[in-house]
């Protein structure tokens, strides 16, 4: 382990505080000594790149600076650490700390440490960086071996052997920051990453830590990348036989075809589960401890994509197109739509499914209809008038829906 200073450290040190969101933290540390910021943070400042995630760690007493810094909006007693908001930013704080597993894939066992042996129970080279804040470390930066060669060099390497092994979650971080950073794993840590799914790692890990990490993969920049890689490393068949982005190429169109408010994440995740029957997908998506929503958006898309893209493709007019999509939200029509008819699901996601009607059931019911399944017909057969043109305004509607509704038309 080193300890590194170099011209660019201070730097990055003035660099993090001209940000929004590190000023109210460093008002509140003033010259307390003993703060670092660390991990990915670091390695995006030394990247030229905005730090997302603000992690520190506290090489000392931890209570002092949670007591500067004021009451924790959320405490992680098993790994003492917690989050403190600051004039709207979290800041994720914990005491330097060494780890130990007591098996494969178990949580780790934590026990205070030094700043220098924190950083060696780390995932990544890239990641075990640490920044100086204030008293006499600040503006100094804090490295493990071949951190900054590594950074410097594009490359993805693990700090020890059984990294893959102690914490499998490791093996879809190393796709996330494979993906997202564009660096690449060096030969043995890639090695290692095969015979750790090889052995069944991915088994040894509880099903809702796998599913976060899943989680954050689909929300990646690129997701399509992500999974990709994923597809790449042999991670997605231990998730469940079927399960993975057998053609990229369709994900990538479904996405450019979503509409702003479509879960692109769930898209992919849908595209990736195509060929998963409806039951066995929920079925999986409850053991990652997925949410209910979320979970029925994915198996929703991914089930009834196929079906939707032969009605759609069939549909010869807009209320054609309107009647074939129903109420199947934005991510199955854009996954439709990749799997053939494009024209047809642009067309609703970005025009029809935005038509509605002025008139409502109690339009109808006032004017005489009786309460009933003639409403609802009513309505279905003026909003089909009104995708096609025929009809305009409330009085046309009405009485469109009164035709349909009375039997006349």
């Amino acid at each position: 382990m080193q300890r590194v200073q170099t011209q660019s450290a201070d730097a990055q040190l003035r660099r993090f505080a001209a940000l929004a969101a590190a000023r109210p933290l460093l008002a509140a540390l003033g010259e307390l000594d003993g703060v670092y910021l660390v991990g990915g943070a670091v390695r995006d400042l030394l990247l030229d790149t905005v730090p997302v995630d603000l992690d520190l760690v506290v090489e000392g007493d931890l209570d002092h600076v949670i007591t500067l810094l004021g009451a924790p909006a959320r405490v992680h007693d098993r790994f003492g650490t917690c989050t403190v908001t600051l004039e709207g930013v979290d800041y994720d704080i914990a005491r330097a700390r060494r780890e130990s597993y007591s098996h494969p894939g178990a949580l780790p066992t934590v026990v205070p440490a030094s700043l220098v042996e924190d950083l060696g129970r780390r995932d990544f080279t890239v990641n075990a960086l640490a920044l100086g804040l204030g008293g006499r470390d600040r503006g100094k930066l804090v490295a493990v071996p071949s951190a900054l060669e590594d950074l410097r060099g594009g490359s993805l390497r693990v700090l020890h052997d059984a990294s893959f092994v102690d914490d499998p979650t490791r093996l879809l971080r190393l796709v996330r920051y494979w993906s997202r950073l564009g660096f690449t794993p060096e030969e043995r840590t890639l090695a290692l990453a095969g015979v750790a799914v090889a052995d069944g790692a991915l088994q040894t890990v509880s099903g809702a830590r796998l599913g976060a990490e899943l989680r954050l993969l689909a929300r990646e920049r690129d997701p399509v990348g992500a999974f990709t890689r994923l597809r790449q490393l042999g991670l997605d068949a231990p998730l469940a036989a079927g399960f993975g982005l057998e053609d990229p190429g369709l994900a990538q169109r479904a996405l450019a075809l979503a509409a702003p408010d479509a879960d692109g994440g769930a898209l992919v995740l849908a595209t990736a589960s195509l060929r998963l029957a409806p039951a066995e997908l929920a079925g999986l998506l409850n053991r990652l401890a997925f949410g209910a929503g979320e979970r029925d958006t994915i198996v929703a898309a991914a089930g009834g994509a196929r079906t939707l893209a032969r009605t759609l493709t069939a549909a010869s007019c807009s209320s054609e197109i309107g009647a074939a999509v129903g109420t199947a939200g934005p991510e199955q029509v854009a996954l439709a739509g990749a799997l053939g008819p494009a024209d047809a699901a642009r067309r609703w996601l970005t025009h029809l499914r935005h038509i509605k009607l002025e008139i409502g059931g109690e339009d109808l019911l006032a004017a005489g209809v009786a309460a009933g399944p003639a409403v609802g017909a009513g309505l279905r057969g003026a909003l089909a008038a009104k995708l096609d043109g025929r009809v305009d305004g409330y009085e046309q509607e009405l009485a469109e829906a009164l035709s349909v509704a009375t039997g006349s038309g």
